[in-house]
């Protein structure tokens, strides 16, 4: 099957993290992306390259009148652009808003960056690390009395960039239905990062969060809302909040529940911690992983990167697929009328240019002119 979002036609100027990572998500779930890159630019091609996966790639020169020409000719036929240029670049080539919907007054104009199209950072260089730490959102992370932890770049980058540009593309993809007029969708992975922080900042301004590392229910200070490392150096994760899960917990860990009726009191948490650690290093992950499958004590193993394709949760579900040898997550989520088919592979920098100017609906003449024929 095609996917929900066939016969959507994205425009996708290459850039590298969150940008990809967004057209990735549409293309998906069906929608056709035509990649423009740089002829310069990275080979591409690699069978195992995941945010470049399941769209074509035409190579341009973006300095030359030819290139933008035909750029343009294609923004008449998209339905989206996707840029993610720092402010002002995309004008300076000829191929800001303004110019793209004159050609085409529907098109969404999708701009992902990581301060914003306005504000004193517009112009700065950043990265996920200097996005998140402007939010709220690194210095909430890590142990107290130790450095904020980096999560890897899913909070500005992924979370708080790709999918915030996806998202608004789509609500004005809803709205351009309605009103026949596209616009311009400012994503920035400041905003994102903040909006990912909404129902933290929430629970602080009730006075149920305190503003401290490690000092609340989700942020590792809790006990039973941990990890705990087991006799073999690996790890398991407990999510046991409510108290029927709780319950099960102590029941597993050989425990009595009289013992634990004050639970909730961050007061306890010290000593209780250190005694599900014990008993937890008693035995080696997939023991404990074994001891509690099949019950609601929400304790499960922590697994890497090699391990999580293989578990039997995520292989009955076809969470993982197999893709040049390697495995990646498969597209998601799940559609019952109009589920996403499997993505092509990503293509090598200019691949089958020609032939998707041509299906774009570009002449002869105009590819020649690109080629400097």
């Amino acid at each position: 099957m095609p996917g929900p979002l066939a016969g959507l036609r994205v425009l996708e100027l290459a850039g590298i993290g969150p940008g990809p990572f967004c057209c990735m998500m549409l293309a998906d779930l069906g929608a056709e992306v035509l990649r423009i890159d740089r002829p310069d630019g990275p080979p591409g091609g690699h069978p195992a390259d995941v945010l470049g996966r399941g769209r074509r790639s035409v190579a341009m020169n973006l300095k030359s009148p030819a290139a933008i020409a035909a750029v343009l000719g294609l923004v008449g036929r998209a339905d989206v652009l996707v840029e993610g240029f720092r402010p002002g670049v995309m004008e300076r080539l000829g191929l800001g808003p303004a110019a793209c919907h004159a050609r085409n007054p529907r098109l969404v104009y999708g701009r992902m960056t990581g301060w914003g199209q306005d504000g004193p950072l517009a112009q700065a260089a950043g990265h996920d690390i200097t996005y998140i730490a402007l939010t709220g959102a690194l210095w909430s992370m890590g142990r107290a009395g130790e450095r904020p932890v980096p999560p890897l770049n899913l909070v500005g980058d992924f979370g708080g960039g790709g999918m915030l540009l996806a998202y608004g593309i789509m609500a004005a993809l809803f709205e351009a239905g309605r009103s026949g007029q596209g616009q311009v969708v400012d994503a920035a992975m400041t905003d994102g990062s903040a909006t990912l922080m909404g129902g933290f900042f929430g629970l602080l301004a009730q006075g149920r969060w305190r503003n401290a590392r490690e000092s609340n229910m989700l942020d590792g200070a809790c006990p039973y809302y941990d990890t705990y490392e087991c006799a073999d150096g690996k790890f398991v994760a407990v999510g046991a909040l409510e108290p029927q899960f709780f319950a099960l917990l102590l029941d597993g860990l050989g425990l009595d529940a009289a013992r634990f009726a004050d639970r909730t009191d961050p007061a306890r948490w010290p000593a209780m911690r250190d005694e599900f650690a014990a008993i937890f290093r008693t035995r080696p992950r997939d023991e404990w992983a074994a001891a509690f499958d099949g019950t609601d004590a929400c304790v499960v193993p922590v697994l890497d990167l090699e391990e999580a394709p293989r578990h039997p949760h995520n292989a009955a579900r076809g969470t993982f697929l197999a893709r040049g040898g390697a495995m990646q997550p498969a597209p998601s989520p799940r559609f019952s009328r109009t589920p996403a088919a499997m993505p092509a592979p990503a293509p090598a920098r200019g691949s089958g240019g020609d032939a998707a100017l041509a299906d774009w609906g570009l002449s002869a003449e105009v590819i020649a002119a690109l080629r400097g024929g």
